[in-house]
């Protein structure tokens, strides 16, 4: 059952108001609880009456009264007290379909969750959201919610995600809009569909929308698209031509709005042979997590904390194993380093991506097994340095289900994780305690 109570945190409210696990959650202050978007809202204020069932079907009351904003202390069988619901579209360009065979089953899973996006950041469509959960949205004031848009021709947003509800939510995104609801989009650039005057339209719908911002990132496409549609590759030109759409428009939308809201990811920049802008364009890095400013985010940390350094500053050899896309800009940060401390002595490699496919560059997407076949027999100093983001979030597991131990034993040398930014970088680096 949905409200089920698998544990109580100790010393909470809910603890002192003798709760049990195995009770079923049912209303709080007369509300309905359906799922955990209900129970974070309505356990909000001091004073809560719970309604409860036990397992045998028996109803009662609970009376709770605790510090505003402080959780009740309730854990629940399933974090959404909900089964999380699947992708309903067919994307033309969706990278699940993708990927290659046999890897583990949690890789082909497809959310399209709007409660994810405002717990956890997930973009969503808003194609399966029926129009009683969009006027909850509205309701709770949900806020801020991450919207994948990609076209907001109606028609073209149909075709590309493969679902004729695909128009419902551009309706729901002008019905949030309306009601102040925080929108952050993205759009994944197609060649040859959503590009040129499409991205032109889209841009400027957006806008008009009042949207808080918007990264523009380039399509990703595997080596594996048998039976997929034929979709091109952001290429060098391509990516010229975007960014010589978006960097007018975007400072057209600074005079107007103060912001630019338009943003090109890192990726965008790098296959366009470009320098990537200076700190003040990302406005806070308000899209980071979509690769906007990442590396400049990086490069900033890194010298920050390089100047830190004493010039006479041990450090053991090393080597640091990349995607082809950072690995001049992470090769360009070790020679800054060696620079300002003569011992530093690293080799960074590129590693292309044989097991999606070499137009698959970026590191995050890098496997074990290309790690282990291309550095076999490099030379690799005293440790091989690794940035988490080729790890599963919090572990130590790669894509291809390979761990960091294995690549240890494979290369007969000790590996060092390194968080993604230019702090822990240089912490790596110098192996200083954290």
């Amino acid at each position: 059952m949905a409200g089920k109570i698998a544990s109580i945190d100790s010393h909470s409210p809910a603890e002192r108001a003798k709760l049990r696990v195995g009770d079923t959650l049912l209303s709080i202050n007369g509300k309905e609880i359906a799922d955990v978007l209900d129970y974070r809202f309505y356990a909000y204020d001091p004073k809560l009456t719970l309604v409860v069932e036990s397992p045998d079907g028996k109803q009662r009351t609970v009376h709770i009264r605790k510090a505003e904003g402080e959780d009740i202390g309730l854990n629940f069988e399933t974090y959404l007290m909900d089964e999380e619901r699947c992708c309903s579209n067919h994307c033309l360009f969706c990278f699940v379909d993708q990927m290659p065979p046999n890897m583990r089953d949690t890789l082909y899973f497809k959310d399209d969750d709007a409660r994810l996006s405002f717990l956890m950041g997930n973009y969503t469509t808003l194609t399966n959201l029926s129009e009683r959960e969009a006027q909850r949205i509205i309701d709770l004031r949900i806020s801020p919610i991450n919207v994948s848009v990609h076209a907001t021709d109606p028609k073209l947003r149909s075709i590309m995600l493969g679902n004729k509800a695909a128009a419902k939510g551009l309706a729901y995104m002008r019905a949030f809009a309306d009601a102040g609801i925080v929108m952050n989009c993205q759009i994944v650039v197609c060649p040859g569909l959503n590009d040129g005057e499409q991205l032109s339209r889209s841009m400027e719908d957006l806008a008009d929308m009042g949207v808080a911002s918007c990264a523009i990132v380039p399509v990703g496409v595997t080596k594996y698209r048998k039976g997929l549609y034929k979709m091109p590759v952001v290429d060098r030109t391509i990516a010229n031509e975007i960014l010589n759409r978006v960097l007018p428009f975007s400072e057209r939308c600074l005079e107007r709005f103060g912001t630019r809201l338009f943003f090109c990811s890192d990726e965008i920049f790098i296959k366009a042979g470009r320098p990537l802008p200076e700190e003040e364009y990302y406005e806070g890095y308000v899209q980071l997590e979509n690769g906007v400013g990442m590396l400049r985010s990086m490069e900033n940390e890194f010298m920050a904390a390089l100047r830190q350094m004493e010039p006479d500053a041990p450090c053991r050899p090393f080597s640091i194993a990349t995607g082809c896309l950072a690995a001049p800009f992470i090769r360009n940060l070790v020679e800054k380093a060696h620079a300002r401390c003569a011992s530093v002595c690293g080799t960074v490699y590129a590693i292309e991506n044989h097991y999606f496919g070499t137009t698959i560059d970026v590191a995050g997407l890098v496997t074990a097994t290309d790690i282990m076949e291309q550095l076999r027999g490099k030379p690799l100093g005293e440790r091989l340095l690794l940035p988490a983001n080729m790890l599963r979030h919090g572990g130590d597991v790669f894509l291809d289900d390979y761990r960091v131990s294995d690549i240890e034993q494979a290369l007969g040398i000790p590996v060092a994780v390194s968080e993604t930014d230019g702090f822990s970088l240089i912490d790596t680096i110098f192996e200083l305690e954290t």
